[in-house]
């Protein structure tokens, strides 16, 4: 017995002295190696491989477009599983920290390191796959740890580290099939963030060399058919298809590789279109398929659009809309195929711009197809929003030029004229109609007469309102697509309630109820002088508007000719004419018609106009050179003005306007040729002169000194009514004021080197790493054409510097005052836009005292100033 416990006590204490992480002895080694494996690094490696996979299966593969070489990171899924990442790094710090002595150390790190990548730790990640590179021992380790730091680095764009890194790994020896198979991998999304097609080929090429894994396999020949297919190589794009199907791929994949496999074999070659389409509804009546018939659709409307039938490609494209799927996006790309064939086929500006609409609606913000579609329909939203106010204020204006009895008449007449059609379309529905959430969207009705657009198809409207107040009840519509609908929505009354019981008296019930009140709609007829200015002020400036962007965007000459002549017909006094005439003659110019017209209406009615100049001078220098030189004759002008050499001043002025016209300097040269005119004609002569100016001119602080100049010209009785047109401006600017004033400002940090001092002259600040200046390389050009657009009198001067290693930053100069820099900021935050330029990186901008900048050019510590400037003005 005492023997057993004499053993028992050496055996404890030899595993005490093996538990030791001091002593490197073959024991402890083993001991720690063993358990560094097998009860903490291993358990780590699970975990992580387990959230990987889950990333993985979350991931909607959109198989219509080219698929991604590495399936994004999904942050939601990250965040799941944030206990099971916590649980493997806490795993991986004990293989650390309790078995030093182990093999599995620079493991462990590495591990931490993936773990910091899939959390978005992105410095952390770094740091430990740079550590395990420059400290392991194991070749396999250390290239592994290079190429997840190669894709950490792509992830970033920063080309220029990983151009090192690649290089580096060229020149190395042994790597791993397994390695090899990765870096590959990494190389293809190289070229993917790059546009690189070829490049992408060839490194997946070789990563087929090195696959293991049956299903990526399969996925790889996958993107390696999409793209051959997308470069015109069929041949190679069906080989692809067919090894796609190989590794018991999803059956969506194999879906998608059977149809464009064939579509690259045979439907493409085929003569027999009787073929082709039986291949397309085969695939449609196929019950494996319920969940993909949008897109077996959606390929034969493409089909059907490369053979020309434009209105059956339409018709498919609005069933696909309909049919399930599985794919969301993929109802985007049907709307945004819609709208491209309404845009460039049928020309439907209107039907274009409410697709895109659709289309915004399926695919996610920060899909990169949805800014450009932002883009598209940025023109195309005002479009609609000024044509469908002539619409509906062109129908107010008739209205309101009848009798009352006429009006009560046409209205009344109107409501019964509904109320009998409505009644009549419902009777004839035998089949409920669908309350799939695709037809509101589509917003036509195919099957019925008439337009097969909604909102050229007034039937269709109508049904879609008995529909919505069968359910929800009598509520005024909003937002609707047609605003000329408008006139006729209900102010919210509710009609009485039906008392038959059978299902006609009901639909009867319903339309009565859907129908807006005779009271509503006469309500909504402008009944006095100042809602009729209104209307007609609007209506003028949406005639003015819809003409400059028919023209200049949309480049529709015959269109815009039509818009501007109504405007002038409708408005002869409007003070866009001088520009309208200008546009016109321009349009008539382009479509060989009669510009010569408005050349000579120009010159009898605006002689004195920018437009004239440019009419009778169409030969003048334009662009950059036009506006430095006319800048330079400005301040000639200007100082022989103010010396009093008038004549010497016209003359620049009058031979500036002539040679240079319509440049950014032309208001301030008409506006100095007014001052002239105040020191060479009479009163009343410059008097007119400044009122003309003060109602054409663009520029507000140019209007805001001729106002200045007017004041002391006027009669006791013209100011108070000038005074009086301009108090609801000055209120509004009055509050403004005294809103800030009485904002009470956020105290200093404490400790914080800054100071605030408004009033001093204040820079705005844009600071960028090395890699954001490489990316953003049109930074400063793209400054010059804000700063001309925009603040075009405030003579902002830009340049840059290093501020050190890690930032170089631009510098736009001076502002006056805070409130200025302010204003800039605003603008700077909203509107600018530069390829490459990041809006994490204008979030960053900021603008400081010249002051506070000394300091801060002496601590190089952006974030401390960032901190200073968050708490202070935002």
């Amino acid at each position: 017995m005492r023997k057993k416990a004499l053993l028992f006590g050496l055996g404890f204490a030899i595993f005490l002295g093996a538990c030791s992480s001091e002593r490197n002895t073959f024991t402890n080694r083993a001991f720690h190696n063993l358990t560094a494996h097998f009860n903490a690094y291993y358990l780590a490696d699970v975990k992580i491989k387990e959230v990987e996979n889950q990333v993985k299966t979350n991931y909607k593969e959109d198989y219509t477009q080219v698929l991604p070489v590495f399936i994004p990171v999904d942050s939601a899924t990250i965040q799941q599983n944030k206990a099971k990442l916590d649980s493997a790094r806490e795993l991986s710090s004990k293989a650390i920290d309790w078995h030093r002595i182990s093999k599995w150390v620079d493991d462990s790190y590495y591990l931490i390191g993936k773990i910091d990548y899939l959390q978005a730790q992105v410095d952390d990640s770094k740091n430990a796959f740079r550590y395990v590179n420059s400290q392991s021992k194991d070749k396999n380790l250390r290239h592994r740890a290079l190429i997840s730091l190669l894709r950490l680095y792509i992830d970033q764009r920063s080309y220029e580290d990983a151009n090192f890194t690649i290089d580096y790994l060229s020149k190395e020896s042994g790597i791993s099939d397994e390695n090899r198979y990765e870096l590959f991998k990494t190389l293809a999304y190289y070229y993917e963030t790059r546009s690189d097609q070829n490049g992408v080929i060839g490194a997946l090429d070789r990563a087929v060399e090195y696959a293991k894994d049956k299903k990526e396999l399969s996925r790889i020949h996958f993107i390696l058919a999409q793209r051959y297919q997308r470069e015109g190589l069929d041949a190679l794009a069906f080989d692809y298809y067919k090894r796609a199907l190989d590794g018991n791929p999803p059956y969506e994949r194999s879906f998608f590789a059977t149809l464009f496999a064939q579509q690259v074999a045979e439907l493409n070659a085929s003569k027999d279109f009787r073929k082709v389409r039986n291949y397309y509804d085969d695939l449609y009546k196929d019950p494996k398929n319920k969940d993909l018939k949008d897109v077996v659709i959606y390929e034969k409307a493409l089909f059907e659009e490369k053979q020309g039938d434009i209105p059956l490609t339409i018709d498919l494209l609005h069933q696909a809309a309909k049919e399930p799927g599985s794919n969301p996006r993929l109802k985007g790309y049907i709307y945004q195929k819609l709208a491209d064939i309404n845009l460039n086929e049928l020309k439907d500006y209107r039907a274009t711009k409410y697709y895109l609409d659709s289309a915004l609606s399926f695919i996610k913000k920060e899909d990169p197809i949805a800014q450009q579609i932002q883009d598209q329909k940025s023109t195309l939203d005002l479009f609609v929003f000024h044509l469908e106010r002539i619409q509906l204020n062109d129908s107010l204006v008739t209205l309101a030029s009848l009798g009352e009895n006429e009006q009560k008449i046409r209205m009344e007449a109107f409501l019964a004229s509904e109320e009998e059609r409505l009644i009549k379309e419902a009777a004839k529905k035998s089949a409920p109609k669908s309350s799939s959430i695709f037809d509101n969207l589509l917003a036509f009705s195919g099957r019925s007469s008439g337009s097969n657009f909604y909102f050229d198809n007034g039937a269709a409207m109508q049904q879609g309102a008995i529909e919505f107040s069968r359910t929800w009840g009598n509520r005024p519509l909003q937002d609707n697509w047609r605003r000329r609908s408008a006139l006729f929505q209900t102010s919210g009354q509710t009609a009485p309630q039906a008392t038959k019981t059978d299902s006609l008296g009901s639909t009867e019930s319903s339309i009565i109820s859907g129908l807006p009140s005779l009271e509503s709609l006469l309500a909504q007829i402008p009944n006095t002088p100042e809602q009729l200015i209104q209307i007609n002020n609007e209506l003028e400036e949406s005639y003015f508007e819809l003409g400059k962007l028919l023209y200049f965007d949309l480049k529709e000459p015959i269109m815009s000719i039509d818009n501007l002549e109504t405007l002038i017909r409708l408005f002869p006094n409007s003070t866009k004419k001088p520009e309208a005439y200008y546009l016109l003659y321009l349009g008539q110019k382009e479509t060989n018609g009669n510009s010569q017209q408005y050349v000579g209406r120009l010159n009898r009615e605006f002689p004195d106009s920018p437009y004239t100049f440019s009419v009778n001078n169409p030969d003048a220098a334009s662009g950059n050179l036009a506006y430095l030189e006319s800048s330079k004759r400005y301040e000639q002008a200007y100082q022989a003005y103010y010396i009093g050499q008038y004549n010497q001043a016209r003359h620049l002025i009058i031979s500036t306007l002539e040679e240079f016209p319509l440049t950014r300097n032309t208001e301030k040269l008409l506006l100095l040729d007014i001052m002239v005119t105040g020191k060479t004609e009479s009163r009343d002569r410059y008097k007119a002169k400044l009122e003309d100016y003060i109602q054409v001119s663009k520029d507000q602080e140019l209007v805001n000194l001729a106002r200045i100049m007017l004041r002391p010209l006027l009669s006791q009785e013209e100011l108070a009514s000038l005074d009086q047109g301009n108090k609801e401006e000055a209120d509004s600017t009055l509050a403004v004021k005294e809103t800030v004033a009485e904002t009470k400002r956020p105290e200093v940090p404490a400790n914080s080197p800054y100071n605030v001092n408004d009033s001093q002259t204040h820079i705005f600040v844009i600071a960028l790493s090395p890699s954001e200046v490489e990316a953003a390389k049109n930074l400063l050009g793209d400054l010059e054409n804000f700063h001309a657009q925009a603040f075009s009198n405030a003579r902002l001067r830009t340049g840059n510097m290093n501020m050190n290693q890690e930032n170089s930053i631009y510098i736009i100069s001076p502002f006056a005052n805070a409130e200025k820099a302010m204003e800039y900021f605003r603008k700077f935050s909203e509107e600018f836009k530069s390829t490459g330029l990041s809006e994490d990186v204008k979030s960053k901008s900021f603008f400081i005292s010249i002051e506070n900048f000394q300091t801060l050019n002496k601590t190089k510590n952006l974030e401390e100033y960032l901190q200073f400037f968050r708490t202070i003005y935002q």
